[in-house]
């Protein structure tokens, strides 16, 4: 039980999310970082080395390759020196870099040394741009800790779900108020943070004393475009990664699912088109972006360096124009295009290259998780969408998607809930219709019929069967109905047919028609079906008649008639107006049978067709009536009274003088009138109640008054009904 609990428990953990956070923030610090960095990094090596010692490694003299390899130490030393600073916290507002060590000649003296003032002017540019990017820094620390802030009512919320805990209303309310604007939140908190970093430099770059020079304030202005642009795809990042999360994640485990039946988004309709729109420029114009902002970086102009190319040596012109230097007379310089020359030297192509597999890297990075969201965002509920239609052709009316999107799909599936909520509506209307069809026509004439539905049905559709026939009559109800108003008849009809009609369900049969107080019933099956229903209905009699006394009403009486045989079951009329009905000899005998009951004072009466089609007579106790032709009928029928329906004190009595009531009989049909009226008349001493006994005397009388009819044969011929 407990491995039950628990296995049912992990389940729920599993269904319920986590509410993400600090690695939404964590990842897009990371990818800002990524775009940033080489950048930083690219314009601080270009903008590291002094210009002399430039000019004079391109000086018309011996280039010396102890003077090279002190130029590449130094560089990377600085290189160097800004990775280290950064890693420690460029918060601090550390220097990046180190002092440049003079190179030496082969003879130990210094080939070049650094200007001082140069040297200063980078150490500046460091501490100033520095001081901005710790600034950054805090604002996205303290970004991320306003975030977690903002998340953790949501994560109670969804730990409470996952641990199956009460949730407090007003939990619950802030939630689905909010859930829907999280990503706006951490994306507008995110922008707040970048944003104020961004007009922080921005309005150092306009006051002419926050840098030292111009070279210092050029850095500030090239890392703030750069930096712009990658907070933009990091907002972005932050917020589609969100708002495809609480979509696909958490709407469901918030609102309930009758609430996601339709939108509940408060915004504007959203458009698929657009969302490409932007997914494509964020995964490939906005990355591009960045690359082409690295490739202009890596460029240096030659008037830079102070070099006129009109006047530089073969050597300088080969480190300069590479093997377009070689081709005499193409390169013509005038003033002015020597000022616009421009040159790439190794580390700025190293750091361009770089700069551009990073920005390659966080384009695919896009690529792939903007894909996947995509995606999930238009496939999943599609599936959903699917599964729930597939659920509606199986029968499963009650069946919804769940609307998780502001766009198409979402209007698609909010029109599709409707649609079946419409549908189930209209089906259940229908179902109602049908159930109301079947009052009034039984599903099982429907069923012998061979139709599926009502509406199947045509004039003339007949079908010949063998069914047993019930009819019941209340006695005397001319009498009784005069004592009541028009309103109470129609209590009284409606009360009596109540009890009787889930009797005939119960037992496999079906009410063809009412007739006022009388019931007319098939049953297609066993024949013990017929009587069964016969019996309780007798029983249920009694106990409403209990009712009726207690209440100062008087007792009423029934008659029960059934016989078996072979019937037409088909639907007459004419096309305006039509209904099923029986029609056969069947039918009419089993209604003078009910008529009978009346002259031998019994509850059940039933034909010798009826009797010889139980499988097992003797469950039911019985007696033999009498041979009797009925009005309409030229044949004889065996009638016999089943005692099961009369009270436990009658049929104990009747019971008892069977016996003698059957000798009684034999007396009586073999003419012997005298001893048939002795034995008669001490079974109705002996039961006062017995009607068939007191009839059976009377006849004696009469034929022993009157003599012997000529044709008389024993059998009782009934003109009444």
């Amino acid at each position: 039980m407990d491995r039950i609990r628990t296995a049912a428990k992990k389940k729920i953990r599993q269904v319920i999310p986590r509410v993400y956070g600090l690695r939404v923030y964590f990842t897009s610090i990371i990818i800002y970082y990524l775009l940033v960095l080489p950048f930083l990094l690219l314009l601080y090596v270009k903008n590291a080395p002094k210009m002399e010692e430039y000019k004079q490694l391109l000086n018309p003299v011996e280039i010396r390759k102890d003077s090279v390899s002190s130029l590449l130490s130094d560089t990377i030393e600085r290189v160097g020196g800004f990775a280290d600073g950064f890693k420690e916290g460029v918060a601090t507002g550390k220097r990046l870099g180190q002092e440049n060590t003079q190179p030496e000649d082969t003879t130990g003296q210094s080939e070049a040394a650094i200007d001082p003032s140069t040297a200063n002017d980078q150490k500046e540019s460091t501490s100033e741009n520095g001081e901005n990017m710790g600034f950054q820094v805090k604002l996205l620390l303290m970004a991320t800790l306003a975030g977690m802030f903002i998340n953790y009512p949501f994560k109670r919320y969804f730990r409470l779900r996952r641990n199956r805990k009460n949730i407090p209303f007003k939990l619950h309310v802030f939630c689905k108020k909010w859930i829907l604007k999280l990503p706006a939140i951490h994306a507008i908190l995110l922008l707040l943070a970048f944003g104020i970093g961004h007009t922080q430099v921005f309005a150092s770059l306009q006051d002419p004393a926050a840098y030292s020079n111009e070279a210092v304030r050029a850095f500030g202005r090239q890392f703030f475009y750069i930096s712009l642009i990658a907070s933009l795809l990091v907002v972005m990042f932050v917020f589609y990664w969100l708002r495809h999360r609480v979509h696909i994640k958490y709407l469901e485990v918030v609102y309930s699912e009758e609430e996601m039946r339709s939108r509940v988004f408060k915004s504007a309709t959203s458009r698929i088109r657009s969302r490409l729109w932007i997914t494509s420029s964020t995964t490939t114009l906005l990355p591009l972006l960045v690359v082409i902002i690295y490739l202009l970086q890596s460029f240096t102009r030659v008037s830079e360096l102070g070099i006129d190319p009109r006047e530089a040596s073969e050597d300088v012109r080969k480190v300069l124009f590479g093997d377009l230097a070689a081709f005499n007379g193409v390169l013509h310089f005038d003033e002015q295009s020597s000022s616009s020359l421009f040159y790439v030297n190794a580390i700025n192509s190293l750091l361009m290259m770089i700069g551009i597999y990073s920005g390659i890297f966080v384009s695919l990075l896009y690529i792939f998780f903007f894909i996947k969201w995509n995606t999930e965002d238009l496939v999943f509920p599609v599936k959903e969408l699917l599964a729930s239609m597939k659920r509606t052709g199986e029968g499963e009316l009650n069946s919804f998607a769940l609307v998780r999107t502001n766009d198409e799909l979402g209007e698609l599936t909010e029109g599709y809930n409707e649609m079946t909520t419409r549908l189930a509506d209209y089906i259940g209307s229908i179902n109602k219709l049908n159930e109301s069809y079947f009052r009034f026509v039984p599903r099982q004439f429907l069923d012998m019929l061979g139709k599926e539905a009502i509406t199947d049905i045509q004039l003339g559709d007949q079908v010949q069967k063998e069914m047993s026939v019930l009819f019941t009559d209340i006695r005397d109800f001319t009498s009784l109905s005069e004592s009541m108003t028009l309103q109470e008849n129609f209590d009284f009809i409606n009360n009596y047919l109540g009890l009787m009609e889930p009797i005939i369900s119960r037992n496999n049969g079906f009410i063809d028609k009412y007739m006022g107080d009388s019931i007319m019933a098939l049953f297609s099956g066993k024949v013990e079906n017929a009587l069964n229903a016969a019996i309780e209905m007798r029983k249920t009699l009694n106990d409403y008649n209990q009712i009726r006394e207690s209440e100062g009403k008087p007792a009423i009486n029934m008659g029960v008639g059934i016989h078996t045989g072979d019937l037409m079951l088909g639907v007459v009329g004419g096309h305006g107006r039509m209904e099923g009905t029986v029609i056969s000899d069947a039918v009419n005998l089993a209604s003078r049978l009910e008529g009978l009951t009346k002259l031998y004072n019994s509850a059940i009466i039933i034909s010798q067709d009826t009797l010889i089609k139980l499988d097992d007579p003797f469950l039911f106790s019985y007696r033999f009536l009498d041979i009797v032709k009925v009005k309409g009928k030229k044949e004889s029928v065996y009638i016999f009274e089943i005692l099961d329906g009369e009270s436990s004190h009658e049929k104990e009595t009747r019971l008892k003088t069977k016996a003698a009531f059957n000798q009684a009989l034999e007396l009586y049909r073999s003419r012997k009138f005298e001893a048939a009226s002795d034995l008669f008349r001490n079974v109705a001493e002996m039961n006062p109640s017995d009607g068939a006994a007191k009839l059976y005397l009377q006849r004696c009388h009469n034929i022993l008054q009157q003599g012997v009819p000529e044709d008389w044969d024993g059998v009782e011929i009934i003109n009444t009904k």
